[in-house]
Formats: structure tokens, sequence, C-alpha cells
């Protein structure tokens, strides 16, 4: 118990004033997830979009994919994304492994498809109700969708914040192709998982602090989005 008391204490000691070793994980953590956030959202909306506005063929396979990559285990993406970049794989001329991109990356892929279908869902709902009205007043398809997307911004920024909250939490998948190296690939998930297994308590004590208050600043922030006051309806003066 005063092993216990005293790793808490010392947790709290690197949190505040930070130690530069932690906040040199919790920089390189942001960094990539904000970075495979962003990424994600931009390639992930987009293919929400489409498949909430438009019907085409093969777009009931497409759904199955995203669908299903969704639920893909993070260490399989792992495991894939370093086959594609070690030295025998397609891309492995980039010499991505172990590096900070690879691990941006894996997220990416990871994050992409749950991005994708939540940002669906949140637009074929709007798109339901304003198919008909879009319709009436003539509007081109590409209007139609900066509609939505204006429309459902709110909720997209809601979908933005579970990518990075899913991202900032992953450690299979960047464990794997970072290789969780010491002031190059070490982000806050590896270096609890490392320090834990070393029984060095203290530092993973610390991040996980840090973690869990990053984790309730995101969930605070969806929450302020949801109870927002949507913006006039559309046509309103």
């Amino acid at each position: 118990m005063s092993d216990l008391r005293l790793a808490f204490e010392l947790a709290l000691g690197l949190v505040y004033p930070i130690d530069p070793t932690l906040l040199e994980i919790v920089l390189l953590s942001l960094k990539v997830s904000l970075s495979a956030a962003v990424l994600a959202c931009l390639f992930g909306m987009p293919l929400g979009a489409l498949l909430a506005t438009s019907d085409f063929r093969g777009k009931w396979v497409l759904t199955l994919i995203v669908n299903t990559l969704m639920g893909m285990p993070p260490v399989v993406i792992g495991l894939l994304v370093y086959i594609m970049l070690s030295s025998a794989g397609p891309l492995g001329w980039l010499q991505w492994l172990y590096t900070p991109r690879a691990m941006i990356l894996a997220q990416v892929i990871l994050i992409t498809p749950i991005v994708a279908a939540l940002a669906r869902e949140v637009m074929s709902e709007q798109h339901r109700q304003l198919h008909w009205q879009l319709q009436s007043l003539c509007v081109a398809p590409a209007r139609a969708v900066l509609t939505l997307l204006y429309e459902t911004r709110y909720s997209l920024l809601t979908v933005a914040l579970a990518g990075f909250g899913r991202a900032i939490a992953e450690v299979g998948a960047v464990m794997i192709v970072g290789g969780n190296i010491a002031h190059l690939t070490r982000v806050m998930t590896t270096a609890i998982a490392l320090e834990t297994s070393r029984g060095e308590l203290a530092l993973a004590l610390a991040l996980g602090l840090v973690l869990m208050t990053i984790a309730l600043v995101v969930n605070a922030t969806v929450m302020a989005l949801k109870t927002r006051q949507p913006g006039q309806p559309l046509g309103h003066a």
C-alpha cells in the first residue's frame, strides 16, 4: 500500500511541474494523433458524404468494406502497415518504418473507416430531411454536399473528436510500426505499457493521468457540441 502511495506521489511530481521526458512523450502523442485525425477527416468525411448522398454501382460493397474495416483489430492493421513499409514491402523505399510517419499512417488507416461511417450516418439523416427541399430549389449536387456539410458541422466536429480520441488511445498498431523507441516513437500508450512491464509505475501513472485528462477534455467538448443549438433552418431569412 505504501509503495502504491509513493508511486502516486511520484506521478504527481512528474505531472506538475511537468517532467521533460513526460512532456516529450505527450507532445509526440498529440502530434501523431492530431495529424492522423486531420488526415482521416480529409479522407473519411468526403467518403461518408459520398455514401450518404449518392447512389452508384458498388455502393453496397464500399459500405460493407468501410463497416468491416471499423471492426478490424488494430494489431492486424499494424501488421499490414509493417509489411508494406518493411524493406521487402511495396513501400519500403519510403523508409518510414519505426518513425512517427509510420505511426500516423497506421492510425489513419485505423480511424478513417470510423470517421467515414459516423459521417455517413450523420449526413444520411440530414440528407433525408433536406433532400426534397434541395431538389425544389434546383441545388446542384456539389452545392448540396456543401450545404449538408454546413448543416452538420457540429456533428462532424464530434466525429472528428471521436476519431482523435480513438487515435490517441491506440497502442497495438503504433507499437508494431513505431517500435516504441525512446525520444523518437515513444507515445503515451506504448510508454505506459513499457513502464508497467518494468515495474516503473510512477511514469506510467503520470502518463495515465495525462491521457485521462485528454479523454475528459475530448468528451466534454463532444458533449458541449451536442448540446449546442443548431443554426437556422435552410432558407430561413
